[in-house]
């Protein structure tokens, strides 16, 4: 008889862990407290207009087509994906804009256009990006976080220094021109931390971004999830939603099962891909691993203050990406990340999935997603919602030369009190555990719990880190661990067909 197992969760990494356990001839069933199913991967759909209300990026295309060839399948059997060019659109203090278009060669010229001689610098950092990219990608991210010698191998071993040194040293070396500094260090917010505190190792990101693109599911994000959804059920997996899981019930050291609206159900194995923080909190207190002096000590990826807006016209001087870096970069994360506050002048982020997407806005009309990083815990309130969105709208108006305020046909928000609310959220953060260098790989929390048996965690505060692509790795990974326990296996197997 096949052994059960209960995820908690339904996001990205549960679903990933769900298939390639369900592969493996296990029976899984997924408990999703919310009404759909993603995690924090969700919609808003609202008077015609389409949102994707958590991750907006798709980054990594082969970690997402790695994971359906596991299955025999590709992405294009689940979505339709396209390239888009520009990327992104980045706005500056001075006016200046810069778009990061959709080949190398493009953005060679783009930074040449702005700084005499930086292609030729910029040539030689995404070679040692791109190096770090197969580095990371063949030996490091699906690993699964148990010991240090993970990390040591003959190609890491002769990068040694670029994990002590730091994105922003390394890009500073060679740059001086602050506003390619910006683009450069951009992509490595994606893993949580500050430039400054990345170590350089993670350029990696840099080749993701510049050498891989950026591209979009048509329909939005949430496409991949329900793919991945769609994907899982036609292996056999059960998927339970409003499904509030009150307990994990441990007897004699060992799990066996859920309390699930207030009702019992029986599993041999538990996987957590609920927030790791909050699952813990489940257990009795002999049984967790870490302490709230642990978590309350560690560097998280920030919260966000986001707003889903319905536009009445069509918007203009705007691509489907577009990122404000007007004000001071480093006064904004001093706020998140040193001295946590409501920034003064908050960089932030916006897209407009409906300039290439038309099917996510009525005709004639635009859905805007903005965002504003900011620091986890810190307070939320309605009045401060309206402020932040005044600033950020008042300053989208100048900068793209357009008034927008009186064509807002509706606008919803998120926050932290959302994040906590919605999906139990360790002080409101928007994406999981920084990736520092203290925080990387087996210094990260475990896959595994090391006091209650058959209870496994996946997820972005876990291994590999925090983004979409590392927590698709994460549910492979855990998968692998569940596999080595009770089947003995050294390495994770799949049949496709």
């Amino acid at each position: 008889m096949s052994k059960k197992i209960a995820i908690i969760g339904s996001g990205f990494s549960s679903l990933s862990a769900s298939c390639y356990l369900a592969q493996l001839g296990y029976e899984v069933t997924i408990y999703e407290k919310n009404s759909t199913v993603g995690g924090r991967a969700r919609q808003l759909i609202k008077e015609g207009f389409t949102f994707d209300i958590g991750p907006s990026w798709y980054w990594m295309p082969d970690v997402f087509e790695s994971f359906f060839n596991d299955f025999g399948k590709t992405a294009s059997d689940f979505y339709t994906l396209e390239k888009l060019n520009p990327a992104y659109k980045v706005f500056f203090e001075d006016r200046k804009e810069i778009k990061i278009e959709d080949t190398l060669e493009k953005i060679y010229q783009a930074f040449e256009a702005e700084e005499k001689g930086s292609s030729h610098k910029l040539k030689k950092f995404i070679k040692t990006a791109q190096d770090n990219y197969d580095i990371a990608i063949k030996n490091l991210v699906y690993r699964p976080g148990v010991s240090p010698l993970e990390l040591v191998t003959k190609e890491t071993i002769q990068r040694l220094g670029q994990f002590f040194s730091t994105i922003s040293r390394e890009v500073r070396k060679e740059f001086k021109n602050q506003k390619l500094i910006k683009i450069l260090e951009f992509p490595v917010l994606f893993l949580g931390a500050k430039p400054s505190n990345t170590p350089a190792f993670y350029s990696f990101m840099n080749y993701a971004d510049f050498g891989l693109g950026t591209w979009h599911p048509k329909g939005g994000m949430y496409q991949v999830i329900l793919g991945m959804e769609k994907l899982a059920k036609s292996l056999g997996v059960f998927i339970h939603t409003n499904a509030v899981v009150e307990k994990i019930n441990v007897e004699k050291g060992r799990t066996n099962g859920l309390i699930v609206n207030s009702e019992e159900i029986s599993a041999d194995i538990v996987l957590c891909g609920a927030d790791y923080h909050h699952s813990e909190t489940l257990l009795d207190a002999k049984y967790r691993q870490y302490s709230e002096a642990y978590w309350e000590n560690k560097t998280f990826a920030p919260s966000s203050l986001l707003f889903y807006v319905g536009f009445r016209k069509k918007l203009k001087n705007v691509n489907h990406h577009n990122l404000f870096f007007d004000t001071d970069f480093d006064a904004h994360a001093k706020d998140i990340y040193d001295d946590p506050k409501w920034p003064e002048e908050p960089l932030f982020y916006a897209n407009f999935t409906s300039l290439t997407d038309p099917s996510t806005a009525p005709e004639g009309h635009e859905n805007g997603f903005f965002l504003i990083p900011l620091a986890p815990g810190i307070e939320d309130t309605e009045e401060l919602r309206e402020t932040y969105f005044d600033k950020i709208i008042t300053r989208f108006e100048d900068l793209t030369d357009q008034n927008v305020k009186n064509n807002i046909i509706f606008k919803e928000s998120f926050c932290v009190k959302d994040f906590i609310k919605e999906y139990n959220s360790y002080k409101g953060n928007a994406y999981g555990m920084a990736n520092t260098l203290l925080q990387t790989a087996f210094l990260r929390p475990k896959l595994k719990s090391k006091k209650v048996q058959n209870l496994f965690f996946t997820g972005q505060l876990t291994v590999p880190g925090p983004g979409v692509p590392p927590s698709l790795i994460s549910g492979k990974l855990v998968a692998g661990l569940i596999e080595a326990q009770f089947n003995k296996v050294k390495e994770l197997k799949f049949i496709t067909s």
